[in-house]
């Protein structure tokens, strides 16, 4: 028997964990259960050969209770194609206490959730060890670039393999009778120099692939070094053979066929390591945006220091032509500051006291002094570099194909070659063992499956990779696939479609007052309400303002102040009428109130003087966008809850034509079910804390990243600048990732398909058969990184 700990969550009273201690004592296998409200545990004796921690966890789960597991990322060495990938995932995926695992050839990287009450990230890395492969926690490699050692380390095999095998290679293009006139020295005719030059080849450049054959054999499975050992050897063992023997003067040596075919599958090693760097390199530029340093002010003094010394709470400041060190409040200054290496726009945006900026922005212009909110992993740069390294290590629904592809394809390749040797020695050349095992060895090589696990996991780094820059943020691969399905966008109206601010759009005067004059009055009027209204008028005058000598609101009508001696009203026509205030409204009120604008009225000194009409303004992009999404075929929607006039007003202007009103924020969510129900494939876009139900409901959410915070982190994507402008390019990037991998898988299984049965007609000389399987892996890395060249 063995006793384990699981952290449960979602249970809100002493009922839930009776509930849950029934269920798991019900459980065949369970020797006792018991289960802490108060800590939230539950501990359990079990018998480990019956039962798994994982079997009781999906019992917690259906329960309608969660069990916290932990996530750990680790770095993988040593993978050479989709079915070692596969080996590791399967591998981790059967230990006790794993919830999911899963692994990233393309990154080299593997996200594993687990109970930490049943094992350690310690334990995860010595299982990878134990099935050949090197593993690295986060904070083991934080410093150290794998990849780019193992680049540079291929690459110096590579010269080494090629210096020797040159010579080698001579010797055969020299064999060919369109060649005789080449010199070829006698000596490398040799058996026994080819011999030599051909062994350090074979077992210490090509130890790579033994050590990867061996460990993939002793796990019960093959990959892709099986296959390249199996070829190589073959042609190895037989020239030595032939050479021992005093069979070589009177039949073709192999031992070129041997070293040449390392060789090259170690060039097409290299050139796919250097690509894969290259897919990655979003994350390499986020990285950098980030300064090292900060000038604080402390004890009085500006003092310069490293980034990672910065307190929350300390003032910052930021001179003209530096970047933002990190997130924080703008606490005097003003400035233009570029956002556009978070948001993509190039327009810079101007930041003065209670602005918010950003770690890694450009202040252009004035001097900032602002109060860190947000430092290290808590910066908006760092959150949105989470985003993409989870976007990019995740896995696409597409990609199971491949999977499961990949995880029996090796031994059918095995196979195949065996009945391939098996027709050529005894029906096809009569016993030539030497075209038997020829055929035998390009069958064996170049059938090699790295094009096919590559396809997947490159193009969703660089489509991922390449959105990021344009300021879109998919969370998860299957995000980035599916949003393509979407037929269906419902747009919240306020903060989406419109500003989200009311903004004062028209002034009508009466006869003896000028706009600014009034202007400047009911600004200095309205200084002292918190009403949004009211900080539309004093943001509208640009001037001066002069300061009221009193101030008085009238809840539900407007507010009364005394401004430079005169009697001042805004407000209702109800105030008006109630104050007995002289003179005619403006004659545009009804034609304003059909527009779904709002309409105050203003009095001077009892002398009706103005009226105002105040508006959340559509954005600027926001028709251009629609019209681009109904382009695409899409079906438009705007979802509100304003009143129905307003909301028409509003989708007219954009053009809109159909409009859901007066939804309150719960009902929203059953909007987007209403739509799912009819077979739409639905994406709900919005902003607010109110939006965030339906945003979880839809089939993709989308948050405005002007939005709140709630909402992002329950959306799937986030436009970062908060312009419905990038909502089509999400669609576009989302269309051509998902194309760029199926053209990828098309090409690996074409690519299969064709060249096996050429290789095993005898059609294809092995060294030939290895450069076509190191250009299809490459060719595939290049395919995707077509998507960082996307400009939508």
């Amino acid at each position: 028997m063995k006793t384990t700990e699981i952290p449960i969550t979602g249970m809100t009273c002493s009922a839930c964990s009776n509930r849950v201690e029934r269920g798991l004592s019900k459980l065949n296998g369970v020797d006792q259960a018991t289960v802490n409200f108060a800590n939230e545990k539950a501990h359990v004796t079990y018998d480990e050969s019956v039962l798994s921690v994982r079997d009781m966890a999906e019992t917690i789960e259906k329960l309608g209770y969660g069990v916290a597991y932990e996530t750990a990322d680790l770095a993988i060495q040593g993978m050479t194609c989709a079915a070692c990938s596969s080996r590791i995932e399967r591998g981790l995926n059967k230990l006790d206490g794993v919830s999911s695992a899963s692994v990233n050839l393309a990154l080299e990287t593997a996200r594993v959730s687990y109970n930490p009450a049943e094992l350690s990230p310690s334990e995860l890395v010595k299982k990878v060890e134990d099935l050949g492969y090197g593993a690295t926690l986060p904070e083991e490699h934080e410093h150290v670039d794998h990849r780019a050692e193992a680049y540079k380390h291929k690459k110096r095999l590579f010269w080494l393999s090629a210096l020797l095998s040159l010579p080698l290679l001579w010797t055969m293009v020299g064999h060919f009778s369109f060649t005789q006139w080449m010199y070829v020295p006698e000596f490398l005719m040799n058996p026994y120099v080819q011999w030599a030059l051909a062994t350090p080849v074979q077992f210490y450049v090509g130890a790579m692939f033994y050590k990867g054959a061996y460990h993939a054999l002793r796990n019960g499975s093959a990959n892709m070094d099986v296959l390249v050992a199996l070829g190589t050897s073959a042609a190895y063992f037989y020239s030595v053979y032939l050479t021992l023997s005093g069979a070589a003067h009177h039949q073709g040596l192999y031992f070129e066929t041997s070293a040449v075919l390392i060789t090259l599958i170690l060039l097409g090693k290299v050139f796919e390591a250097r690509a894969k760097g290259q897919s990655s390199e979003a994350i390499k530029k986020l990285m950098q945006l980030q300064p090292t340093t900060a000038t604080v002010e402390r004890d009085g003094q500006l003092q310069e220091i490293a980034i990672h010394d910065v307190r929350q709470g300390d003032i910052v400041v930021i001179k003209p032509g530096n970047q933002v060190p990190v997130d924080g409040k703008v606490v005097s200054g003003q400035s233009s500051v570029n956002e556009s290496m978070l948001t993509g726009e190039s327009l810079p945006v101007e930041k003065a006291t209670g602005d918010l900026v950003y770690a890694a922005t450009l202040n252009e212009h004035g001097s900032l002094r602002m109060e860190a909110t947000g430092i290290g992993k808590q910066t908006m740069l760092s959150s949105i570099i989470r985003v993409v390294e989870q976007a990019q290590g995740s896995k696409a629904p597409i990609q199971r194909l491949a999977d499961k592809i990949s995880g029996i394809f090796v031994p059918i390749v095995v196979g195949i070659a065996v009945i391939t040797f098996v027709v050529w020695y005894f029906i096809v050349s009569n016993g030539n063992l030497e075209q038997s095992l020829v055929s035998t060895i390009a069958v064996l090589v170049i059938a090699c499956p790295c094009a096919l696990g590559l396809a997947t996991p490159t193009s969703i780094m660089a489509g991922s990779g390449r959105a990021a820059e344009l300021g879109i943020l998919f969370k998860t691969a299957e995000a980035m696939e599916q949003t393509k399905n979407i037929d269906t966008i419902i747009l919240d109206k306020t903060g989406t479609i419109t500003k989200g601010v009311p903004e004062l759009v028209h002034i009508d005067t009466a006869p003896g007052y000028t706009e600014q004059d009034v202007l400047a009055l009911a600004a200095a009027a309205e200084q002292g309400s918190e009403h949004p209204i009211a900080r539309a008028i004093t943001t509208a005058y640009k001037g001066d303002l002069a300061v009221a000598s009193t101030f008085k609101a009238i809840p539900g009508k407007g507010i009364e102040a005394t401004v430079e001696q005169h009697s001042i009203f805004i407000g209702t026509q109800q105030l008006l009428s109630e104050k007995d205030v002289q003179g005619s409204p403006s004659s545009n009120v009804a034609v304003w109130e059909s527009e779904g604008k709002s309409v105050l009225y203003m009095a001077v000194d009892g002398q009706y003087a103005a009226t105002f009409a105040v508006a959340d303004t559509v954005k600027e992009s926001s028709k251009q966008a629609i019209e681009r999404l109904h382009a695409m075929g899409l079906q438009v929607v705007m979802l509100t809850g304003d009143q129905p006039e307003t909301a028409k007003a509003i989708a007219s202007q954009v053009g809109i034509k159909e409009v859901v009103a007066g939804v309150l924020p719960t009902g929203k969510a059953d909007v987007v079910i209403q739509y799912q129900q009819k077979g739409h494939k639905v994406a709900m876009v919005g902003d607010g804390i109110n939006d965030a139900p339906a945003l979880a409901a839809a089939d993709i959410g989308i948050a405005m990243g002007t939005g709140s915070s709630v909402a992002m982190e329950t959306a799937d994507v986030t436009l970062m600048q908060g312009d419905l402008m990038t909502l089509p390019d999400t669609l576009e990037m989302s269309r051509l990732t998902v194309r760029n991998i199926k053209q990828n898988l098309f090409w690996a299984f074409a690519y299969n398909s064709i060249g096996i049965p050429i290789a095993a007609a005898g059609f294809l000389a092995p060294w030939l058969a290895g450069a076509a399987m190191a250009f299809s892996s490459v060719s595939v890395v290049l395919n995707a990184l077509r998507l960082q060249r996307v400009k939508p």
